[in-house]
């Protein structure tokens, strides 16, 4: 499985396919927190990080999906 680097505190899970290899599952609002604790950005600059460096990566069928929490 592939990860995220650094963003281990973001995992909640693993996700599984018929046929495919068990994947990583990570909640965003998590990745968004512990960009801007880290980094120190603004919410906003975080979601642009997220969104081009992160979630746009797609890595082979190993890639990790991102959960996107509902209220």
């Amino acid at each position: 499985m592939l990860k995220v680097d650094g963003f281990d505190e973001a995992i909640i899970g693993t996700a599984s396919r018929c046929g495919s290899p068990d994947i990583l599952a990570y909640n965003v609002d998590k990745i968004i927190e512990l960009i801007v604790r880290k980094d120190g950005m603004a919410i906003d600059d975080a979601w642009e990080y997220f969104e081009y460096n992160i979630l746009s990566s797609y890595m082979g069928e190993t890639t990790p999906i991102f959960i996107f929490p509902t209220i």
